[in-house]
């Protein structure tokens, strides 16, 4: 597997934890008036660190599970809305977010550092993306990391100018 991904990976809960921690207090149930240009889903920024969380254990380990137990697994989007409404995003704790985010990531990289090469081939159907081996869904996984800390980047320049403009 590509070092550079796993490194990023590995580095992912503290680099999410800073940008969380950079939202100014008050805003962590903050909504922009528009959603123009987020590079995530639209999630406040609360929301953001519960979907991360939610997305790795919900998705991922269950992803890498039935990729490694069954033969090429149809692999379901999640819903991250749905999971926000029902799990109550807007009344979580970030603490408690980064205590489960940081346990779930250390358990993903666990995982991926007992792979060979015949599991990282492994095959599975991912919904809307279609074929995608073990190896494609780190490379997902990764990707993921990525847009969410890019949407709190986004929510911290929106909340600039609301704080700057009003």
């Amino acid at each position: 597997m590509n070092t550079t991904t796993l490194h990023a990976l590995q580095a992912f809960p503290e680099r999410l934890q800073a940008f969380y921690e950079a939202i100014p207090a008050g805003y962590e149930n903050w909504a922009p008036p528009s959603w123009d240009g987020v590079p995530s889903e639209k999630f406040t920024p609360i929301e953001q660190i519960c979907h991360v969380r939610d997305v790795e254990i919900d998705g991922y380990h269950e992803r890498f599970r039935r990729a490694l137990d069954e033969t090429n697994p149809f692999l379901a989007n999640l819903d991250g809305y749905r999971l926000a409404r029902e799990r109550g995003y807007v009344q979580a704790d970030a603490t408690d977010v980064f205590a489960a985010f940081h346990a779930a990531r250390a358990k993903t990289l666990d995982l991926l550092s007992t792979f060979g090469v015949s599991e990282y081939l492994r095959p599975t159907v991912f919904e809307d993306l279609g074929a995608v081996n073990v190896r494609g869904l780190v490379h997902l996984l990764c990707s993921h990391d990525q847009q969410h800390l890019a949407g709190l980047q986004w929510l911290l320049a929106r909340i600039e100018t609301e704080r700057t403009h009003g």
